[in-house]
């Protein structure tokens, strides 16, 4: 649990620069070069994934169940992650309507994975996890927005419902993978139960 615990410290505290020491940051960028910058996040980044994954797996092995979801949570959850799939790729492609709408739809994206491995997983190790991440993306959101309004940033124009299937098709082929294949081979625990 204690790498499960440090690995969320560390990714969130690397990730949340930008919220709380955004000014230290752009001093950090300025002065080391952007691209050193970017290579030492990306690094410690890796290194708290890793640290997350091996706490994940070792307190699987020995789970504290908190409560037992019903079946049902599990197909769910698979759609809400299909939606939340969707955000994320709205957020990558330009001139989606969500991204026009919201200016932030990767961390929409991130809330609702988060809520839907909540809704269908019950272990303590499940609960520090997704729970962090949804915490995490509500507070990023929030800001985020706060500080757009603040600037007066404009939101991504809109350029038309093309870009909208583009995003979906872009989103159904890796929902489909992970669904089907990848959730089963590299978590051990298929979605569709």
């Amino acid at each position: 649990m204690w790498n499960l615990v440090i690995g969320l410290v560390i990714f969130f505290g690397l990730h949340s620069l930008h919220i709380f020491a955004s000014e230290w940051r752009a001093r950090s960028m300025a002065k080391n070069g952007a691209l050193r910058w970017r290579m030492r996040f990306g690094l410690l980044t890796l290194l708290a994934i890793a640290s997350i994954i091996m706490g994940y797996e070792h307190t699987r092995q020995a789970p504290i169940w908190l409560w037992n979801p019903p079946v049902w949570t599990h197909q769910i959850a698979s759609l809400l992650v299909l939606v939340s799939f969707y955000f994320a790729a709205a957020a990558l492609i330009p001139g989606t309507k969500l991204k026009s709408m919201v200016g932030h739809p990767f961390l929409l994206a991130v809330k609702l994975w988060a809520f839907a491995h909540l809704i269908s997983n019950g272990t303590l190790a499940d609960v520090v996890l997704f729970a962090s991440f949804l915490v995490w993306s509500i507070v990023s959101f929030a800001v985020a927005r706060r500080r757009d309004r603040a600037a007066g940033v404009a939101k991504p124009e809109y350029i038309g419902v093309h870009m909208d299937l583009a995003a979906f098709v872009v989103s159904i082929v890796p929902w489909f993978a992970m669904v089907f294949f990848l959730h089963k081979m590299l978590i051990g625990v298929s979605p569709l139960l």
